[in-house]
């Protein structure tokens, strides 16, 4: 497993009972996780002097019970990234911060590549890959079908001091993007894929992971260079290994482009017991010579 461990501003203190305890700055959240099925006893103090708690609704969804210390927003450094935080309805706090390690890992290989690369970073969400990219050197498309998370992320570039780097901010379906690009002749060097278990496009179009994510990757490869650096794909749908994965980036495009495949879990060290709380997975391809741990 690879672990986000580079944090100044972020940290699971705690994990049990399903819940995560987080710091965000100054900032402490509970939030709930379903990968955390143990039931430990509690080791850090701060669980009682949280900021705020997630409840899950037995309805469906749930909502935030708020402290008076709690800002609406506030903002975290990750490097020379600078990123919004702010509690969403739906526990989310718009940084994914385990994505931080495949964050490093992009800026590693576009900094070492020696040569300019386009990349296309499908579903950007909050923008932390497409900044990391753009601060590496890289000019980027991001894409990501909901307006609110691409203004988040053009807020989260401004706040970088990344907002005059070349990126192209895109609101729309990631597959039917993709597809344009394709007649469009476009090609990218490198190809980030973020996509959720399950989401809705702009049009309410459905997405779901397993029925989806061949034939997005199939129509990414046609949009490839002719001499491409690396291609990632995030899981976070615990019923699809990263091995799966990495078995269609394989199979589509090593025999096109040689290189090596990979795949693994990431996660985030927990600081009351020193173990490591998984939090999803990614494949890689990578072209040959190239290594995203370098």
């Amino acid at each position: 497993m690879r672990l986000a461990d580079n944090w100044k501003e972020y940290e699971l203190l705690d994990a049990t009972a399903g819940n995560r305890l987080e710091r965000w700055g100054k900032t402490v959240l509970v939030r709930p996780d379903p990968q955390v099925v143990w039931s430990f006893a509690e080791k850090s103090p701060l669980w009682a002097r949280a900021d705020a708690v997630y409840h899950r609704s037995a309805a469906g969804g749930g909502g935030w019970e708020k402290g008076r210390r709690l800002a609406d927003e506030w903002a975290i450094s990750y490097g020379e990234l600078r990123l919004k935080v702010s509690p969403t309805g739906f526990k989310h706090t718009g940084i994914f911060p385990e994505q931080a390690v495949n964050w490093d890992a992009y800026r590693r290989l576009i900094a070492g590549a020696g040569r300019p690369v386009r990349v296309l970073n499908l579903f950007g969400y909050t923008g932390g890959a497409t900044l990391a990219c753009a601060a590496a050197g890289a000019s980027v498309c991001h894409v990501d079908a909901s307006k609110g998370m691409v203004a988040w992320a053009r807020e989260n570039a401004a706040l970088s001091g990344l907002d005059s780097r070349p990126i192209r901010w895109i609101v729309d379906d990631c597959g039917k993007f993709v597809q344009r690009e394709a007649r469009r002749e476009s090609c990218y060097d490198a190809i980030i894929m973020d996509p959720p278990s399950y989401g809705r496009g702009p049009s309410g179009e459905v997405w779901k992971l397993e029925d989806s994510i061949f034939a997005l990757i199939e129509s990414c490869s046609a949009i490839l260079s002719e001499q491409p650096l690396f291609v990632a794909v995030n899981s976070y749908t615990t019923g699809l290994s990263p091995a799966v994965m990495e078995y269609m980036l394989r199979t589509m495009l090593c025999p096109r482009f040689g290189g090596s495949t990979a795949s693994d879990e990431i996660g985030l060290p927990v600081t009351a017991t020193g173990g490591a709380l998984p939090a999803g997975a990614t494949s890689f391809w990578l072209a040959d010579g190239v290594n995203a741990e370098a």
